[in-house]
């Protein structure tokens, strides 16, 4: 008869399973949402033609929305993406039209998603819509990420050595 071994992961190496289970799932959220923008059919919606434009100080966003007021649009924003969505109504015809010859224009619901590559302000950003275009304002912001930061050690008793530990030991237990 064989030996049988079981190998258990041990913490370290079950950490890494995990890190690496979250980075697929990220991974797999990604390209969802990157399905859905790019064939916003397969979700039912269609998606607006945008302009994505870079400023000094602000990403802007134009969305081509004609005959869309400002009730029937959402966006959400996130450090990494703003999804624009809502639903463009169909206007009743005032003569009765017996069949359309062609209809080209887009209604019903809407979709899209645009990804961010810069670290912009969500609390201010700004939105708003004239003459059937949709005008989006992201504030960029200095990313802080891999910024080093000075911390300063406060000595709270140079008396007594003895004492500074104790005092240390009594802050952690409160922790």
């Amino acid at each position: 008869m064989g030996m049988i071994k079981t190998v258990r992961a041990t913490g370290l190496e079950r950490l890494e399973l995990q890190r690496l289970r979250d980075r697929v799932g990220r991974l797999y959220a990604a390209l969802q949402e990157a399905t859905e923008a790019e064939n916003p059919l397969a979700s039912g919606a269609w998606a607006p033609p945008v302009d994505l434009c870079e400023a000094e100080d602000a990403i802007w966003i134009r969305v081509e929305l004609p005959g869309v007021s400002a009730n029937q649009i959402k966006i959400g924003v996130t450090s990494a993406q703003i999804k624009i969505w809502g639903e463009k109504k169909r206007r009743v015809a005032r003569r009765r039209v017996i069949s359309y010859l062609c209809s080209e224009r887009s209604y019903g619901k809407f979709n899209r998603i645009i990804h961010l590559r810069w670290s912009i302000s969500v609390r201010q950003a700004t939105a708003e819509i004239a003459n059937g275009v949709l005008l989006i304002c992201l504030p960029k912001i200095e990313d802080r990420r891999g910024a080093e930061f000075k911390v300063e050690v406060k000595d709270t008793n140079p008396e007594s050595e003895e004492h500074q530990s104790e005092t240390l030991a009594q802050k952690q237990s409160r922790i």
